[in-house]
């Protein structure tokens, strides 16, 4: 069976894999990952350069291990035979999850390379990571041809969940 829209490919079992999906799935996911991963790595007040260079690191090596784990569940839980190269594509269709986190890493790896201070550089990070998330809830509504009073409002509630961990994370400091 064909992907006659071009949105996605089709599986083994005839079904349609939509990339769309993947993107705003992946990009949420990353992006609450990457708000979560800034906050525990600023909990304990680290503000040198080095610390953000390696806070950087970090976030890049946990998006990583959270796509290759997230993309090997997919290819173990699928109840069909398995071709050669399946696992890599698997793996390979979690690249929104990465790609989510890389403006915060930029940010963290900024500030470790001096190109703006290093303390209070999680703040911006929360910011780009909640307008991120309103974005990625916009856009999607928009592409599933949603009313923009609709999509503004999904993109708000894709944003609260930024705004959760940033508020957790005051909370619990």
């Amino acid at each position: 069976m064909a992907d006659t829209q071009g949105t996605g490919e089709t599986g083994p079992d005839g079904a349609r894999h939509d990339t769309r999906e993947a993107v705003l799935f992946g990009g949420v996911y990353g992006a609450v990952l990457a708000c979560s991963m800034v906050a525990a790595l600023t909990q304990y007040g680290h503000t040198s350069r080095d610390s953000r260079r390696y806070d950087a690191a970090w976030l890049l090596v946990t998006a990583l291990a959270s796509a290759l784990a997230h993309g090997y569940a997919h290819y173990i839980a699928e109840r069909t035979p398995h071709r050669r190269g399946d696992a890599l594509r698997t793996l390979a269709d979690e690249w929104p999850l990465v790609a989510a986190v890389l403006p915060t890493a930029f940010v963290l790896a900024g500030a470790g390379w001096g190109w703006w201070p290093a303390d209070g550089v999680e703040y911006p990070a929360f910011a780009l990571n909640i307008a991120l998330l309103f974005a990625l809830g916009l856009v999607t509504a928009r592409w599933s041809h949603r009313p923009w009073t609709v999509a503004i409002t999904i993109g708000a509630v894709d944003a609260m969940l930024g705004v959760v961990v940033v508020v957790a994370n005051a909370v619990i400091k």
